[in-house]
C-alpha cells in the first residue's frame, strides 16, 4: 500500500487548488492501489476559510474517492509564519509517520518548502510538482527586493529542495536551464506538464446563457474578457489602457467583461482615471465553478502577465481555459511556451511593448481573426488547447511515476 502526501501553501477554496491541484491528486490516486490514500494538505487564508459545514461536506465528499483533506492556517511572512510553520512540520511529520506515507508529492513553492523538509526528516522520497521559480519571481513583480530575508531564506530552500527531489514535473521544458544556472542542479526523472484544463467543462459547443446577454447588453457586440487579477504577477494600469484603445477603435461595439475580485471602487477610478465611458467595461466576482458560462459569452480574451523573466517558466491556465473555448488571445510577450503558440498558430496577438501603437496592432490583428471563418477559428483554437492542455499528458506522466 502506498499513501501519498501532498503538501500546497493554498487555501482548499482557491482557484489553484480547485483546477491546478485537485484534478491530478485524483490521477494521482487512480495510479494507486484501491486500499492507498492521498493525503491533501491545505493552508486556510482567512478571508477563503470555510465554515465548518462546508469543512465537514468537502471531507466526506473526497474521503469517499480515498482523498482525504488536512488543514493549518495561513500566515504571510514574519514571526506568526514561522511559528506556525513549526506546528505545520510537526502536523505533517505525524501524518507522514501514523499514515505509512511512502512518497511526499510537493505542489510549487513554498508547498515545495513544506513537502522538502517532511521528506528530509522522514528519508521520503521528494516529488516537486508544477516546478517553477517563485523566489525571483516576487523579486522582479517588486514584492521583494534580493537584499530581503524573505528573498534569500526562499531561494536558499528551492535550491535544497531542486537538489533533493528525486522527480521534478515543470511546467515548461526550459525550466530545467533554469534550475542548472541558478540551483546547480540537474535531474534525472525530468517531466513537463504545463497547466493543463478541463476540456469537458470549457466546451465551446455549449450554448450561451441568454440571460447573460441580456443582462450585460452584449447582442451586437464585440466582447472581450480578462478573468484575474490585477497587480501583482499580472498588469494594472496596462490593462485599462488597454481598454481605451478597444474603445478608440471599436467605439461602442466593445464590450468588457472584468471578471476580478479587485475592490469596485478601485476599479471604477481606473476606468475614470484613463477616460472609458461608462457601460463599456462591465466588472464583477464571478465564482469559479460559473466561470466558463462567461467565457463562451466572449470574442477574444487577454491574459495580462508580467512580463518578467521567470514567467518565461511559468504557464497560466487562463490560456489553456480560453484556447479550450475558441477564444483568440492578446497577451504579452515571452510568457511561458503560449506567447510562441498564440503567434506561431496565428491565434491571437503577442504584444511585444505596452504602447498604443502596440496595443492597435493587436486589436487589428484580432479583428481580422473574428471577421474571417469564426467557426473555423474555434475549431483551430480549440485544437491547440487539446493539443497542448489535455489532461491526458498528466495521465502519462502520473502513472509513469506512480506505476514504477
Amino acid at each position: 500500500m502506498k499513501n501519498v502526501l501532498v503538501t500546497t501553501y493554498w487555501s482548499y477554496k482557491e482557484p489553484l487548488i480547485q483546477t491546478y491541484t485537485l484534478p491530478y491528486v485524483r490521477i494521482i490516486k487512480k495510479n494507486l492501489d484501491a486500499k492507498s490514500k492521498v493525503y491533501l494538505f491545505t493552508m486556510e487564508q482567512q478571508q477563503l476559510a470555510m465554515s465548518k459545514e462546508e469543512w465537514e461536506f468537502e471531507k466526506q465528499k473526497l474521503n469517499a474517492e480515498g482523498i482525504v483533506l488536512i488543514r493549518s492556517k495561513y500566515f504571510p511572512f514574519g514571526i506568526k509564519m514561522a511559528l506556525n510553520f513549526l506546528l505545520v512540520f510537526l502536523k505533517l511529520l505525524y501524518f507522514s509517520i501514523t499514515k505509512h506515507i511512502s512518497t511526499i508529492h510537493a505542489w510549487c513553492t513554498p508547498g515545495g518548502v513544506l513537502g522538502y523538509v517532511v521528506s528530509l526528516i522522514t528519508c521520503k522520497p521528494l516529488i516537486i510538482d508544477s516546478y517553477e521559480p517563485h523566489a525571483e519571481s516576487m523579486v522582479e513583480n517588486g514584492e521583494w527586493n534580493k537584499n530581503s530575508k524573505a528573498f534569500k531564506i526562499l531561494f536558499w530552500f528551492e535550491k535544497r529542495m531542486s537538489k533533493r527531489a528525486k522527480t521534478v514535473i515543470a511546467l515548461t521544458e526550459g525550466m530545467k536551464a533554469y534550475a542548472k544556472e541558478k540551483y546547480n542542479t540537474s535531474f534525472q526523472n525530468y517531466y513537463v506538464k504545463p497547466a493543463l484544463v478541463d476540456l469537458d467543462k470549457f466546451y465551446m459547443e455549449h450554448p450561451k446563457k441568454l440571460k447573460l446577454i441580456e443582462k450585460y447588453g452584449l447582442t451586437d457586440k464585440v466582447v472581450c474578457i480578462y478573468a484575474g487579477k490585477l497587480g501583482g504577477i499580472y498588469l494594472d494600469d496596462e490593462v485599462f489602457d488597454l481598454f481605451k484603445v478597444m474603445h478608440n477603435y471599436w467605439g461602442n461595439r466593445i464590450k468588457i467583461l472584468l471578471l476580478t475580485s479587485k475592490d469596485k471602487t478601485e476599479v471604477q477610478e481606473q476606468i475614470v482615471k484613463f477616460g472609458i465611458p461608462n457601460g463599456i467595461v462591465e466588472f464583477l466576482y464571478v465564482d469559479y465553478s460559473e466561470i466558463h458560462n462567461y467565457y463562451r459569452l466572449a470574442d477574444f480574451a487577454i491574459n495580462p502577465v508580467k512580463p518578467v523573466l521567470s514567467k518565461r517558466y511559468c504557464t497560466s491556465i487562463k490560456d489553456g481555459e480560453y484556447w479550450a473555448m475558441g477564444l483568440p488571445v492578446i497577451i504579452p510577450d515571452n510568457i511561458s511556451d503560449d506567447s510562441n503558440i498564440i503567434s506561431e498558430n496565428g491565434i491571437g496577438a503577442v504584444i511585444e511593448e505596452f504602447t498604443h501603437t502596440e496595443y492597435l496592432k493587436a486589436i487589428k490583428k484580432i479583428d481580422i481573426l473574428l471577421k474571417g471563418d469564426r467557426v473555423e477559428l474555434k475549431q483551430k483554437i480549440r485544437s491547440v488547447a487539446v493539443k497542448y492542455r489535455n489532461y491526458s499528458i498528466a495521465e502519462d506522466i502520473y502513472q509513469e511515476i506512480y506505476k514504477k
